[in-house]
């Protein structure tokens, strides 16, 4: 590859944290110069999404004028604008769908190839992903931003640790987000053509993961639930609510507390499920 240098450090075992931090941040940096090739693409996505940023802010404001008191969810119309425009930036960034790298690779039989490679798969991916996210944080995050805060009055948060606790929730929406995807992919290793799995994921993660109304329209209880019992309000709902500052301070970091729990989890699941899948992988074809 011309003006890339596609060369990986190898792990030494008498340096194995170093290199392995080298190796990771290598990968990253990989993904995130991957995605910076498509610059038409990104500027078609940025476009798209500060269309429909405009659609769902007045639907959402049209909602806020017909509920009692004006704040459906317990949201005002200065919060529901900013959960609009900046869940439409983080749309990119946490990547919900389009992503069947790892089920194409294993229907094809290039997944072979990942496990001779000195990395982890898992590890690997989230690696590249991570490169991605940034690329979208800076290319994809801050245009509808930039956009909503020119057209409308958004929220601007008056704790001080707000903003790093958001950018911590991005962080972790991100990880539970690759490890999701990854797991729903890898039911191509049992299932060998994995579309059925992306396409109920394609289906039902916009709306379990608050992006096309705030899970907090839903009766509490069900909300609670959602919160407690599944991953997905992690994805976008708590990024957004701890930026809008929807709840007091203590509630604010149990949900992030929450979610690193969700991710973590979650890693370590598809981790042990990449584990299984080895022993009894089958590429096809022979």
């Amino acid at each position: 590859m011309d003006g890339l240098d596609a060369r990986v450090p190898a792990i030494s075992p008498r340096r194995p944290l170093r290199d392995s931090v080298t190796t990771f941040g290598a990968l990253s940096w990989s993904g995130f110069r991957r995605y910076a090739t498509y610059r038409q693409a990104t500027i078609a996505g940025s476009f798209t999404n500060i269309v429909f940023g405009f659609l769902r802010c007045y639907v959402l404001l049209a909602v806020a004028a017909g509920a009692a008191g004006g704040r459906p969810g317990g949201y005002d119309t200065t919060q529901l604008t900013t959960f609009v425009w900046v869940g439409q930036g983080l749309l990119t960034v946490v990547s919900l769908w389009g992503w069947t790298e790892l089920a194409d690779r294993i229907r094809s039989g290039d997944v072979a190839a990942d496990l001779l490679r000195p990395v982890p798969v898992v590890g690997g991916y989230l690696a590249s992903d991570l490169g991605r996210a940034g690329h979208a944080m800076i290319f994809r995050f801050l245009p509808p931003l930039a956009v909503g805060a020119l057209f409308f009055d958004l929220y601007v948060p008056g704790r001080w640790f707000t903003v790093p606790l958001f950018a911590l929730s991005i962080g972790l929406a991100v990880v539970a987000s690759l490890a999701l995807r990854f797991l729903v992919n890898a039911t191509a290793y049992w299932l060998h053509d994995a579309r059925g799995p992306i396409i109920l994921w394609t289906l039902s993660s916009g709306i379990l993961a608050g992006l096309y109304f705030p899970l907090r329209f839903l009766p509490d209880w069900l909300a609670v639930t959602m919160w407690v019992a599944t991953p997905f309000p992690g994805l976008l709902q708590t990024p957004l609510d701890v930026l809008v500052e929807r709840d007091p301070a203590p509630v604010q970091v149990g949900l992030v507390a929450l979610q690193a729990v969700w991710a973590a989890a979650l890693l370590a699941l598809a981790a042990l499920v990449q584990r299984r899948a080895e022993k009894r992988l089958v590429v096809q074809g022979g």
